[in-house]
């Protein structure tokens, strides 16, 4: 089938259902989630048997390690995707939840109430369990979905959906609303992506060539994050022990998300205390620190420091999203100029400040602009799962419809609903000569 018969099948076959699914109750959501749970388990041989097809490929090409374990699926993997599926089921469904009510002096009745965005396309990468959480989540909020993962996950993408096929098929929930792209061209997604009025909305989760590329050729609605930029300010008034412990988890738990921070922003009073601790500790779990002068001074006058690896700064660096045991570090001589630097560099992802000064915890909250903005904590827990969303299918930075982890409630619209009892405007009804002899 040619690409664009291909793309417009997919896409009209998943709109199919969408008024079905908005009646579909709660009850068979959750049961389709379970059963799929349950199906993974028991399919769990055969899921991994066609996962090796996929990181066999991917070595065979010389894909870099990093992605071969992302593509991994194994016994671990497969029961945190299980945990997802349960997760959401027994989250509150938002469809149909009226969030305001009020009424007017007419006597009308006006609300707001929540439901589906619709068709979504998600356009993803190397990681077969986003498969998982982006349809359980459509599944949950009554959208229909359509999944496009990576060529290099392909088999294993195909086995989920198999999986989740199936569990609908038993609960009597439309199978339809989970559509896959199971053919490797590109040309597929630039074409789902020019159809205006059929998909409502396309979500792109990976890299930021990837997101690039998909909100350049996208004339539907994009929501998306480009990179993560992510910093932590160490106030003069910080509690130094909860920042060595922040600072490290935030770096090296896993460097290789978009919630690990890139820039260490530091207040020139900690240069002589925080300052070197923190530079051994970081060095010791093998970060490359890429200092400016002030703080690279500090590790070339002290001998102990002779380990840790550090070398200028440039202008670059503080823009970099590393995604690597690699950290910028700045000096700054106040809030201000902390929050001024983190305007300039950051990506609006996630940012934290360390301090005991409530004020300063306030200020920071109100005045920087993130989607997610932390006091005494790390930038790691930007995520669905970790904020008791169960799942997301990204983080936007965007400002229109959502900001932050997206889930169910984001994967929703309010529209207005009005209860009336013949209310007319201005009173303006039919004349009562019309309605003589009717």
């Amino acid at each position: 089938m040619e690409v664009t018969e291909y793309a417009r099948a997919k896409v009209e076959l998943a709109r199919s259902v969408l008024r079905r699914l908005t009646s579909i109750s709660t009850q068979v959501k959750n049961q389709a989630l379970i059963r799929a749970g349950e199906l993974l388990q028991e399919r769990k041989e055969f899921l991994i048997q066609e996962n090796q097809k996929d990181v066999e490929y991917a070595k065979s090409q010389g894909l870099p390690p990093a992605l071969v374990d992302r593509l991994l699926l194994n016994d671990r993997r497969i029961e945190a995707m299980v945990k997802v599926l349960r997760d959401v089921a027994s989250l509150p469904d938002p469809v149909g939840e009226i969030t305001r009510m009020w009424t007017l002096p007419n006597g009308l009745q006006v609300g707001r109430m929540r439901v589906p965005l619709g068709l979504i396309f998600i356009v993803y990468e190397a990681r077969p369990n986003v498969t998982i959480e982006a349809a359980s989540l459509c599944m949950k909020s009554s959208n229909a979905v359509l999944l496009r993962g990576g060529k290099e996950a392909i088999n294993s993408n195909r086995a989920l959906v198999e999986v989740l096929h199936q569990a609908c098929r038993e609960v009597g929930f439309p199978e339809e609303a989970v559509q896959f792209v199971d053919r490797p061209e590109r040309e597929v997604v630039w074409e789902v992506l020019k159809m205006e009025g059929k998909v409502d909305v396309a979500i792109p989760r990976g890299g930021e060539s990837l997101i690039r590329a998909v909100a350049e050729k996208a004339r539907v609605p994009v929501i998306k994050h480009y990179k993560g930029v992510c910093n932590i300010y160490v106030d003069e008034e910080a509690d130094l022990n909860k920042a060595y412990h922040i600072v490290y988890n935030a770096k090296v738990q896993r460097p290789s998300v978009c919630n690990a921070v890139e820039n260490l922003v530091i207040h020139r009073s900690l240069l002589q205390t925080f300052w070197p601790k923190m530079a051994d500790i970081l060095a010791k779990a093998g970060v490359e620190l890429r200092c400016d002068p002030e703080s690279l001074e500090v590790i070339r006058s002290r001998p102990e420091l002779s380990h840790v690896k550090a070398v200028p700064a440039t202008e670059e660096d503080y823009y970099e999203e590393f995604l690597d045991l690699i950290l910028a570090v700045k000096t700054v001589g106040s809030l201000e100029e902390a929050m001024e630097f983190i305007e300039k560099y950051g990506s609006k992802h996630s940012d934290a400040i360390v301090t005991e000064n409530y004020a300063k915890a306030m200020k920071f909250i109100r005045e920087v602009d993130s989607a997610a903005v932390y006091v005494n904590a790390s930038t790691r827990f930007t995520d669905g799962n970790e904020f008791g969303l169960g799942a997301e299918m990204g983080i936007s930075t965007d400002k229109i419809h959502a900001r932050g982890p997206m889930a169910l409630e984001e994967l929703t619209v309010q529209k207005f609903v009005i209860l009336g009892n013949g209310q007319l405007r201005d009173g303006v009804g039919v004349p009562p000569e019309w309605m003589q002899g009717r």
